[in-house]
């Protein structure tokens, strides 16, 4: 069985190496893949993409999701089934929603039964003493309502993701994340921005925070020069921006939240 494991925790504290071996202390055969543990602290919309673009990659399993900034407070600690039998344990604030309602949600669950979590529950860490614990016992066979009672998929925390807006001939569209290369993810397909005319080669204006950039369609880096902007489709379908050979969010001043307008360049 698979268990994989995507979080905010970073790799220079010991929270991750932890959470590995009390899941494996459980489920010794257990195989765990590291998706990710580079989501910036506290980003759940970040992490909920991430989630998203990359689970239809993994084997069926257990996915464990931990961005939690409302750790120790009134959220509830969940597990979903979604149709394809994959399940998903984590935090109910919208981290693993997008991820889980691709297939459709079968099943909702609140973890509530001390039988499959550790014996004493850190306020603070319930990736170590809540999460991997349930993650690692899903992962052995437990049955969803063994870990506690049924949730209404209809009441559990939904993301308010970032809506396109086409008009004026142009698009405002969100910063969604930055990865580490320094690529920018767009709330965009290639469909949303083709409707307007833009196609490969096609060069762009771009407003972002008050300042004008221009930049040009291409469908690989290799198209541009180094130095240049380009908006791309990136591996998961996203139309994003990047310079070649450089960090666009660097040179664009960007961060993920900010509020971007497209429009063909005059």
């Amino acid at each position: 069985m698979f268990i994989t494991f995507l979080s905010d925790f970073g790799l220079k504290d010991d929270f991750v190496g932890t959470c590995h071996g009390v899941m494996k202390r459980i489920a010794p055969e257990a195989q765990i893949i590291d998706i990710t543990h580079g989501i910036p602290p506290q980003a759940v919309l970040q992490g909920a993409l991430v989630l998203a673009n990359t689970v239809g990659f993994m084997p069926v399993g257990v996915h464990l999701a931990i961005v939690d900034p409302g750790v120790g407070g009134p959220r509830r600690p969940i597990v979903l089934r979604d149709e394809e039998g994959r399940t998903y344990v984590g935090p109910d604030n919208g981290l693993l929603l997008p991820a889980a309602s691709q297939a459709g949600i079968a099943a909702a669950h609140e973890l509530a039964n001390p039988d499959y979590a550790l014996e004493t529950i850190s306020r603070t860490f319930h990736g170590r003493d809540l999460f991997s614990p349930a993650a690692a016992h899903l992962a052995r066979g437990v049955a969803l309502d063994e870990l506690g009672p049924p949730v209404d998929p209809e009441g559990l925390v939904r993301l308010d993701l970032p809506e396109l807006v086409v008009a004026d001939g142009g698009i405002a569209a969100t910063l969604l994340y930055v990865d580490s290369f320094g690529n920018i993810a767009l709330n965009l397909t290639r469909d949303d921005v083709e409707s307007l005319g833009i196609l490969s080669g096609t060069r762009v204006e771009l407003e972002l925070a008050g300042e004008r950039y221009y930049a040009v369609m291409a469908r690989t880096f290799a198209d541009a020069r180094p130095g240049d902007v380009i908006l791309y489709e990136d591996s998961y379908k996203n139309m994003s921006l990047a310079i070649s050979r450089g960090s666009a969010a660097r040179m664009l001043h960007a961060a993920p939240g900010q509020g971007i307008r497209i429009t063909l360049a005059g």
